[in-house]
This record gives C-alpha cells, structure tokens and sequence, in this order.
C-alpha cells in the first residue's frame, strides 16, 4: 500500500467510525433512524403485549393443551422470535409478544382461534385446520404480468390424501373454507392436488391475502380459543438491567481496547478501532433486520466479540512468530495474516455452521440466539480479515514501519509437556463432572430436582397485585421484588407492569397456599395492598416440551454438522471425535456446576449452554489448526507427542489472551448486573475458564491418545523405548 492510499485509508477509517457511531447514538431524522434505541428488544428488556385465552371447550385433556400451545408458539413466531406462549392454570392460554404495544392490532393480525373446515358444495368436510401444517401468503405475476397475490397451504400427510381424493372428485366445482361457521373464502379446484402444497389465488391485496393465511393458521390449532383479556406490560428484569448491561458491555470494550493495545501496541490499537466498527455494524444490522434482541441475544453479541477479539490475536501471535525468525514487518505482517487464516476461518464456520442449524431447527430463545450470534460471527469475520488488515496496512504505509511499534523481542517459551500431565487432567475432568453427577442424583433423590428449575423450565405462579399507586419499574425493582424473594425463596422473581394502571404481575416459583397466603401479606404489610384484589394462578412452563425437543434436536444436528466439517477439513477422524468429545465436556462440567451451585436453570440457561459450545469448539479449533501445520513438517523421527505439546505451547498465549478478553466481558457483567443477569453471568465465566482449559489440556491430549491408539505408532517413539 502506497502512502496516499494508507493516509486515505486511516481518514476512511475515522469517517466510518465516526458516521457509524453517529447513526448508533442519534441516528437520523426525526424518528432516529438507525439508532440503537430502535432496536427491538424483548419481554425480558422492555416488555410488550400480554394476551390471555380462554379455552372453549370443556376439560381440554394434556395433549390438546400442549399441541395447541406448540402450535401457538409457531403463530407468534412470525412478530417475534422471542414470543412466549404458556398455560395459565388448567384452561388458560397467555401468549407476550415482545416490542409491541397495541395489543388490539395484535389480535386483530393474529385472528381469534376458532374451528376451520374445508367443506364441498354439497357441506361434506374434507379437511380440518389440524390437517394444514401451515398458510403463508406469496406474491407472483399473472400471464399478463401483473402482479397477483396467493395463498399458499402445505398440508402433513394424513391432509395431503383427504385434500388429494376430495379435489380429484370436485374439479371445476368449489370447496369452501369455513371458519367459525362461516365461509371466508370459496376457491374454484381447476385441477386434482396430490401433492400436499395447495394456492389459493384470487383478486386479492396483499394485506387480503395475509389476513387468509394468517386466519387458516390460527384455525389449525387443535381447540378453540376466545380472548379473555389483553394488557400492554413492562420489562420482566427491568430498566435497570439494560443500564447495567449497556454500562457494563461500555466499560468492558475499553478494557478490552487498553488491553489489546498494551500487548500489541500498534497491531493491538488496529484491532480496536476494528472493534469498535464491529460492535456499531452489529447494532445496526440488528435494527435493519429487526432482530429481537434478549437476554441471551446479547450472550451471542458477547460471544462473537470475543471471537471477534480471537481473530486479532491469532493474526497478531502469527506476525510475532514471523518477525522472531527474523522477517522485515512487511512481510511479518503478510505472512501472518496469510498463516492466520484457515483458523480463523474454519473456528468461525464451525461455529457459523452450529448458528445456522440452531436458527432453523430451533424455536424461541434457541432461534433469537442464533441470530445474533450468526450476525457476529460474519461481522467478525469481516472486520478481522478486511478493516483490521486495511488499518495495520495503512499504519505501515504513512511510515510507522519501526520494528519496536509492532513487536519487541521476548525470551522464547520453552514447549510444555502438556501430555505428560494428561491422565492428571483426565482424572480431574472425570472427577468433576463425576461430582455434578451424583449431586444431581442426590439432589433428585431428596424431591428437590436435579436442577434448581426456574419457572420457565417448570412453571410456577402468577400473583397479581393492585397497588395503591402507580410505581415504576425501577421502584418495582428496588422495593417490591426484595420482599417478594424473602417470603418465596425465589431469586429469580419476574416481574410485569400493566401499562395504564397500578397493576404489577409477579412470576415465581409455585407457591404452596401457605406461601400465598404469606406473600399476600407481605403486600398488605408493607405496601397497604388490598388482599381481596390479589389474584394467584399456576402457570405453565414458558418452555414447553416441544421446544425442549426442538434444542436438544437443533443442539444434535449442529454438532453432527461441525464434526462432519471438522472431519472434512482435517481429513482425519480424530480430529472431529475429539473435539466433540472435548465439547461435551465442557457442556458436562457447566451442568455440574449448575447442580451444585443450585443456579435457576431457565431461558438463560439454553444460552448459556449454547455460547459454551461456540466458544469452546473455536478454541480447539485453533490447536488442531496448528497441529496439522505442524505435521506438514514431520518426518519419520518426529515425535508425535513432541508435536502436539509444541502445537499447543505456540497457542497457549492466543488461548489465554482470547479466554481473558472474554472472561473481562462476562465477569464486568457479573459485577455490574442485577441478580438475574449474575445468575446468568456465572455459569458463562464457569464455561469461559472451562473451555480454555479444555482447548489447552483435553483437545490435544485426546487427539493423541486416539492418533496412538487407533493408528501406526511412530517409529520415533518406539526407538525411545527401546534406549531406556
């Protein structure tokens, strides 16, 4: 790069940094476009829309209630990733819709659910709304060009033989969609359906042919449902946690900048200015694409910044070796982006590949992690590869060229005999997640659960509490939720504001009659609350069975994928059943971790288990990329384990570097956050030490073992044995 072009290149830096971060903060016109306060933020942030269904029928059975509420789940989706739907005593269906605050143009999108029919001229049912998977509405061209609007229905396959026998007999003649016990719509067969994909077209508008699909989406449920009431609620954890979190992510940013700069100096203030465009790109990419962001989406903001940190340190160690051996800085830095990047690019894909199978195969929390973490991880990428390279470029050619600004010359590290030690790590590995084991056996044995299951897990109550005044959700915090963790025990406790009266809905742990009773109480008690106005009802898991089976399915899919890709990429089997193994591992100790520290076990959990597996499998990819260089090298009298202990010594600073600017994020969380954000903070550091730990102790090791075990020993080794 020519100077002219380095001075250019730093101005176009300060430009996009400075337009950027203008647009994040203020954004423009009157409505702050592209401003951060824009982005939609879920029940958990900011709260949204409460809507409660009444049952029609009477003493719907388990199944009914579950499938009915899946389906719902699948329906809300489409405002919200995040939209949660769950039973409310024994024929009650809430949903909350995150980021929304009309609740009436809600149920007027969403329709009422009710009974729908396909029905032949002569009133013979052919097909029931259980029988249609899904209705969306498509846009297309007529014959003449114009544009036309249908609705296209995708039946399952008990739907696809009845629809397929009833318009082979009806050709030419209508079939009528009846709902609610009226026709809505009367579509012509022109032609036999075998095929289960079913079009209604029509003169329709857009918004006509939405409200078709949306009416016969709602109408496949299988009970039927009345409104019951609707209210526009606050933030479940609070203003004070999206201050403490936005403050806490501020302060460690710049710890991570000073840090990164103080251990590469010219290298390290490139990284940072690239990481400050990095986290402004995700802001804005999460308002354009009108991301849902929670909780647990900002666990994957946290986790592809520290992947994002990752990439500058695996580039930068690289430079650093190749000025060791004597390079010029020019070609230092060349060679080291070069060498860098198949680390990079296959820890991000990995990671990328798991963020893609989570985003389709998985439903609510899953899918809006998936998200943001798919969103980081591409934005990461770009900023390590193209912004960090243009900036540390640039420098070099507005002539910052001396060798001290990029690399001062250190005593080298000797390699460690990390396999020496690896029944040690083996046994102590084995020990702890032993340990986590019998706690739960324990734990379950007494009646207490083997987990400390919060209420989305297991459901709990839902006390509704008139107050005399009006308090904010920042009173609610500091005033209200104390007394209510002292009386119930419950340190999770979510709390609701109905907007437009003094309503507050409080959500805990199951309570006994007695626990009620006490809770009451304590609101007359300390708040003067009338006792006949509180009402209590047992609520449903908000993670409902199927959605559990949706992860654990999305959780086995993605890993199935990353060991095919790492096993693609290695060409070597081993390589991808250890890191798998190392994985589990980490998920293992984590699971431990919870047992014994008795930590809710809720929504944050599933995300925080899922951050475990991406961090942790982009750190062992890194050694095993670095192995493989290694071997390229290796002739007949290389020691394999010589090999390994040497590959990982070479990364052990990169491990510790990455671990430690992610630990900084987590743990300035932890100590800045409110007791639910702690509780969701720790077992992440837990996860973070582990998954360093692993990547440097077990990944290596494992590898070895399998290498030795399952292929031809090394002639170097044997020879060894034989001199002692």
């Amino acid at each position: 790069m020519k100077k002219n072009k380095g001075i250019l290149s730093l101005i176009l830096t300060v430009v996009l940094v400075v337009l950027l971060g203008f647009t994040v903060l203020v954004g423009f016109g009157k409505t702050g476009t592209g401003a951060m306060k824009n982005i939609k933020l879920g029940l958990d942030l900011a709260g949204g829309v409460s809507i409660t269904y009444q049952v029609k029928d009477d003493n719907p059975t388990e199944k009914e209630m579950s499938d009915t509420i899946y389906k719902l789940q699948k329906r809300v989706e489409q405002y919200s990733t995040e939209a949660s739907v769950y039973q409310e005593g024994d024929d009650r269906i809430n949903i909350e819709i995150p980021g929304v605050t009309d609740a009436n143009a809600i149920l007027d999108e969403l329709g009422k659910p009710g009974s729908l029919e396909f029905r032949t001229e002569d009133g013979e049912t052919v097909i029931t709304g259980s029988d249609v998977k899904t209705a969306t509405a498509k846009a297309g061209e007529d014959d003449m060009g114009n544009k036309e609007y249908s609705v296209e229905l995708s039946l399952n396959k008990e739907g696809t033989k009845k629809f397929a026998d009833a318009t082979e007999a009806n050709v030419g003649k209508t079939i009528s969609i009846i709902y609610d016990g009226e026709a809505i719509s009367s579509p012509r067969v022109q032609t036999a359906i075998t095929g289960g994909q079913a079009y209604i077209t029509g003169n329709f508008s857009y918004d006509e042919a939405e409200n078709l699909a949306s009416t016969i989406r709602i109408g496949g449920l299988k009970l039927e449902l009345e409104e019951l009431r609707s209210n526009v609620v606050g933030a479940q954890l609070g203003e004070q946690a999206i201050s403490t979190s936005l403050k806490a992510g501020a302060i460690g940013l710049a710890i991570v900048f000073i840090f990164m700069i103080f251990v590469y100096y010219l290298p390290g203030l490139a990284s940072s200015l690239a990481l400050v465009i990095y986290t402004e790109l995700v802001l804005l990419i999460l308002n354009a694409f009108n991301v849902t962001l929670t909780l647990p989406g900002i666990a994957g903001i946290i986790l592809s910044i520290g992947m994002a940190v990752d990439a500058n340190v695996i580039i930068f160690a690289r430079v650093r070796e190749e000025m060791s051996r004597g390079k010029s800085v020019k070609n230092a830095l060349k060679t080291g982006f070069q060498k860098a990047m198949s680390a990079i690019v296959d820890g991000n894909i990995t990671t990328l590949i798991a963020a893609a199978v989570l985003w389709f195969k998985g439903s609510g929390t899953v899918k809006g992690f998936a998200q943001t973490l798919a969103i980081g991880i591409i934005v990461s990428m770009f900023t390590a590869l193209v912004i960090t390279r243009m900036i540390v470029y640039a420098f070099y050619a507005v002539g910052l060229r001396k060798e001290k600004l990029y690399y001062r010359a250190k005593k080298e590290r000797k390699t460690i005999n990390f396999l020496g030690k690896k029944k040690w790590f083996f046994t102590v590995s084995t020990a702890v997640i032993a340990a986590g084991l019998i706690f739960m056996g324990v734990n379950s044995s007494k009646g207490n659960g083997a987990f400390a299951y919060s209420l989305e897990f297991e459901g709990g109550t839902s006390t509704n509490v008139t107050f005399n005044e009006d308090y904010t959700i920042e009173e609610i915090d500091k005033e209200i939720v104390p007394v209510v963790e002292k009386v119930t025990g419950d340190h999770n406790v979510q709390t609701q504001k109905v907007a437009g009266t003094n309503q507050v809905i409080i959500k805990t742990v199951t309570l006994e009659l007695d626990q009620r009773e006490k809770l009451n109480q304590a609101m007359a008690d300390n708040f003067g609350v009338d006792e006949s106005k509180i009402t209590a009802e047992n609520i449903s898991s908000t993670v409902s069975n199927e959605m559990r089976q949706d992860a654990v399915v999305a959780v086995i899919v993605a890993t199935i994928f990353m060991l095919l890709y790492i096993w693609f990429r290695f060409k070597d089997i081993r390589f991808a059943t250890s890191a798998v193994t190392a994985l589990l591992h980490d998920v293992l100790v984590v699971l431990a971790f919870y047992a014994v520290a008795r930590i809710s076990v809720g929504n944050t959990f599933i995300a925080c288990m899922l951050t475990i597996v991406g961090y942790s499998i982009n750190a062992t990819i890194v050694i095993f990329d670095r192995i493989r260089e290694e071997l390229h090298y290796q002739t007949k009298s290389t020691d394999l384990a010589e090999v390994v202990n040497k590959s990982i010594t070479m990364t052990l600073t990169r491990s510790i570097y990455t671990s430690l600017t992610t630990f900084i994020m987590v743990a300035v969380l932890y100590v800045m956050g409110v007791s639910s954000i702690r509780e969701f903070a720790l077992p992440l550091i837990v996860g973070i030490v582990c998954g360093a730990y692993s990547s440097v102790c077990i990944t290596g090791a494992l590898w070895y073992v399998m290498k030795t075990k399952t292929g031809k020993k090394p002639a170097a080794q044997t020879s060894k044995k034989k001199k002692k």
